[in-house]
């Protein structure tokens, strides 16, 4: 603990990196301000009722890191970004050319990438909005609106999220850690005064165990969130000797670092958004004069409002996406030949296309633990509701998994940075 304080006293003492805390601090305060300004004419009693009885918008307001819960200005939150992205991620599946522009062109290649996904970002802002508009509508909770007033409303919106983007960038570039990680991190953590106050207020003497272990469970899921987040599997390398006019150079061994959990959370993002999408198709279904939409929409939500059914698909993509997230950064060929070629070799693996195939392995069975980590942590809620039948008090996995880690990257960060000035 002396050492984490010591660590912080250090940060502060930096110039550059105090102003970097500095802006890290005053964008997430505009970012809570902006959360704060809801868009004209909502009726907030029956849009907190809403909003506390729908998993779905409950969901959704983690991603628009608590903006939804009075529809305020910036009630996307980075959801639209997210989603673009994970389009993207998924065409460097289909399209070989994105796939090498990701993976092989570098820093300006990833720059690239990341210029696409915000520009499709926009459009998908624009077909949220009026998705949302038109299903608050129908709940009563916005008043019908004329042409004027629904295209305003959803240029408002639209923009909003455009903004949030922006600012998510502007922490990226000029703060620490990432910036979307960072504006989920402090809706999540915004919304916890009001979590307690409703545990508070709903406190029960007699399910006083029950509440201590709850929180015994929460402290060990946290300390297996960080162990999990920091486990790594070693593989050794050793470089070979190399002989040049008198001097020997090489034979120095070191190690590989496979993290258990290369992926982080966002399987657990691009779960959510996926799960997320139909659910807003089918809400704004449902109210439709089409007979065949309406028992198409029926079934849908029907599904998705089956806990049992809603987590076990929730489980089984999150599963699914920690894989294709790590076979899309991780790419064992091309780790093989920057091997080869800079004369390393894994001990008893001949180089080439046998160290490929070797790391592949041992990546395909360690994210295996990986993967099955992120999905229970994801369902944890419907297992200690069902155990306990409390929802107050019920340890959020997804939040919860979001916060730790984006405060274990925020720490690493910051690691960083003074190790860099030490040197």
């Amino acid at each position: 603990m002396n050492a984490f304080f010591a660590k912080i006293s250090q940060a502060f003492r930096d110039k550059s990196l105090r102003k970097r805390i500095l802006f890290v601090v005053l964008a997430l305060v505009a970012f809570r301000l902006l959360a704060a300004i809801p868009i004209p004419g909502i009726d907030v009693v029956r849009l907190a009722s809403l909003i506390e009885n729908s998993q779905f918008l409950g969901l959704l307001n983690i991603f628009s890191g608590g903006g939804l819960s009075n529809l305020s200005i910036v009630m996307l939150g980075v959801g639209p970004y997210i989603t673009a992205s994970i389009i993207m991620q998924l065409l460097t599946i289909m399209i070989p050319r994105m796939k090498a522009m990701y993976q092989e062109e570098g820093e300006a290649g990833r720059a690239k990438f990341a210029q696409y996904s915000r520009r499709l970002s926009f459009p998908l802002a624009l077909l949220q909005a009026f998705s949302f508009i038109v299903i608050f509508q129908r709940q009563g909770i916005i008043p019908d609106l004329d042409a004027f007033g629904l295209i305003m409303n959803v240029l408002v919106i639209s923009a909003g999220s455009t903004l949030l983007m922006w600012i998510g960038e502007l922490i990226t570039e000029f703060g620490l850690g990432n910036g979307t990680s960072l504006i989920i991190f402090a809706g999540i953590v915004a919304s916890l005064p009001q979590a307690v106050s409703g545990a508070l207020a709903a406190y029960d003497p007699s399910q006083l165990p029950v509440y201590i272990g709850l929180i015994a469970l929460a402290l060990a899921v946290i300390y297996a969130v960080v162990f999990i987040t920091e486990a790594e599997r070693p593989i050794p390398v050793t470089y070979a000797k190399q002989v040049r006019g008198m001097k020997v150079y090489g034979g120095v061994s070191t190690y590989l670092p496979l993290r258990l959990n290369q992926a982080g959370v966002i399987p657990i993002i691009f779960a959510l958004s996926i799960l997320l999408f139909p659910q807003m198709i089918f809400n704004f279904f449902a109210a439709s004069s089409n007979q065949v939409l309406q028992s198409v929409s029926s079934v849908g939500l029907s599904f998705l409002n089956n806990h049992l059914l809603y987590n076990s698909a929730y489980f089984l993509l999150v599963f699914i996406f920690t894989y294709f997230y790590t076979a899309v950064t991780f790419d064992p060929h091309m780790i093989s030949e920057n091997l080869q070629k800079s004369g390393a070799f894994i001990p008893g693996v001949r180089p080439g296309q046998s160290t490929a195939e070797y790391l592949s392995k041992i990546v395909t069975r360690i994210t295996l633990v990986g993967a099955l980590f992120l999905g229970v942590i994801a369902v944890l809620p419907l297992i200690l509701r069902t155990a306990t039948g409390l929802t107050t008090l019920a340890i959020g996995g997804t939040s919860l998994l979001i916060a730790v880690s984006v405060v274990l990257d925020v720490v690493k960060k910051l690691d960083a940075q003074l190790s860099m000035r030490e040197y």
